[in-house]
């Protein structure tokens, strides 16, 4: 008895998983979709565009990747003519670049503006102070830059922001080309020009602790100007600083410098394209916030990275960081598996809104597929009655009963939910009506 009572109670599985099926389908793409189109999975490998090959802007940028590389990502450090040809190279949607290294106080150049690309750049922050150097040969000790007019002056190669800056401070000194030699040259070029004499004055920018700035400090006739007029400076262009390097700073021993030096510094910041993968934004914020939080000559320990001095918008996912740190999952899980927890998230998510309605249609579809059966037989046994009507009183019904016994086995044996018992037993009791009809009209026994 308890036999035929889980027999009959049995789940028809076969109708289930092809109900199910239409529905697991539909979801199963719409996460394909998702994953592949509304957040692609983000680059293992991105490039860095720093500056000259002597730049502290690769010691950054090896930095970086070091640290990236523990998480499977390849950062890809390439040279470059200097922050103008950075910003041209992320302008370029061809271009593989998509993070660079600029100067603060670039973006109303015609390379910053670009109005005609469609590629847009937004900021991570500033991460150091780098300062401008002016470094000049003459006996007499100079403070200001006007003291250079109609000298032989480096002021740095084409593309890149110390030749930007460098003709903005002398023009505001009123020192240009129409009354001095201004020599297009780099830090290198720049640097030997300077020892050789071949140039008066030359300008530079980097941190105090490069081999170029200790080198000229150090290098007899060369000396090192320090602007008395470096705060009136910085309330002329904003994004200048007045830092003040103490004497003694670069060698207490020897005293180097010998006297307070007053400079004028612009700030590094890290631009990247705005297609940038937030997943990678997040983890190169981690780096540069390793990199760039220990102290240096000019800046107290976590000064850097920092939220200021960006001629670009701060990247959303930037601003998130410096509020609350690193994304939750990646606190926690390696970066590849909470890049794709985060991903299948977003996926999922959005997919709530029609996978309810999704699933209650499996259980019609489900008990669409039961009555369709159902209705099947009904179809068969209904035209056995109409066979029937049309024979003549005297013919043989016996096929007809055949199949009126078949009809009848297909629905005691099928796997009915108990839901559907109703419709089954309904089904016989038609059956049976149906042969009794059979019976009543069948000619008598001779």
């Amino acid at each position: 008895m308890e036999k035929s009572i889980a027999w009959f109670l049995r789940f028809s599985w076969k109708d289930a998983l092809v109900s199910a099926l239409p529905v697991a389908l539909l979801v199963a793409a719409g996460v394909w979709a998702a994953l592949h189109f509304i957040d692609p999975a983000p680059r293992m490998q991105v490039v860095i565009a720093t500056g000259g090959e002597d730049s502290e802007y690769l010691d950054f940028a090896h930095s970086y990747a070091k640290q990236l590389a523990v998480d499977g990502v390849t950062l890809d450090v390439q040279s470059s003519g200097g922050a103008m040809d950075n910003i041209k190279r992320l302008r370029d949607p061809d271009d593989a670049a998509r993070i660079a290294f600029l100067q603060d106080g670039l973006s109303d150049t015609e390379e910053s503006r670009a109005s005609d690309s469609e590629v847009n750049l937004v900021s991570l922050g500033a991460v150091s102070y780098e300062p401008i150097w002016v470094f000049y040969r003459n006996k007499t000790v100079q403070t200001r830059l006007s003291a250079l007019r109609g000298k032989r002056i480096a002021i740095g190669n084409t593309g890149s922001g110390t030749r930007v800056l460098a003709l903005r401070l002398l023009q505001a000194s009123g020192v240009g080309a129409v009354n001095s030699h201004l020599v297009d040259a780099d830090r290198s070029q720049a640097q030997q020009m300077l020892q050789q004499g071949t140039v008066d004055a030359a300008f530079f920018i980097g941190a105090p602790e490069s081999q170029l700035v200790r080198a000229l400090v150090a290098y007899p006739g060369v000396r090192v100007m320090s602007l008395d007029q470096a705060e009136a400076s910085t309330r002329q262009f904003p994004y200048l600083h007045h830092l003040v390097l103490p004497h003694g700073a670069l060698d207490l021993g020897a005293n180097v410098p010998a006297h307070d030096l007053h400079l004028l510094a612009t700030t590094t910041t890290v631009v990247v394209t705005q297609s940038l993968h937030p997943a990678l934004v997040a983890l190169l914020m981690k780096a540069m916030q390793k990199t760039h939080a220990r102290p240096d000559l000019l800046n107290a320990a976590h000064a850097f990275p920092a939220a200021k001095d960006t001629d670009f918008e701060l990247s959303k996912d930037a601003a998130h960081f410096y509020q609350s740190g690193p994304p939750f999952l990646q606190r926690y899980l390696p970066f590849w598996l909470a890049t794709l927890v985060d991903r299948a998230a977003l996926a999922i998510l959005p997919l709530l809104a029609i996978l309810v309605p999704l699933l209650r249609a499996a259980p019609a579809l489900y008990g669409w597929r039961i009555r369709r059966r159902i209705y099947r037989w009904y179809g068969e046994l209904k035209y056995l009655e109409i066979q029937a009507t049309a024979l003549q009183p005297d013919a043989p019904r016996e096929e007809l009963l055949k199949q009126l016994d078949l009809i009848e086995s297909k629905v005691t044996h099928a796997v009915l939910p108990l839901a559907f018992s109703e419709h089954a037993y309904g089904l016989k009791a038609h059956i049976e009506l149906v042969r009794r009809k059979f019976q009543h009209a069948a000619p008598a026994a001779a």
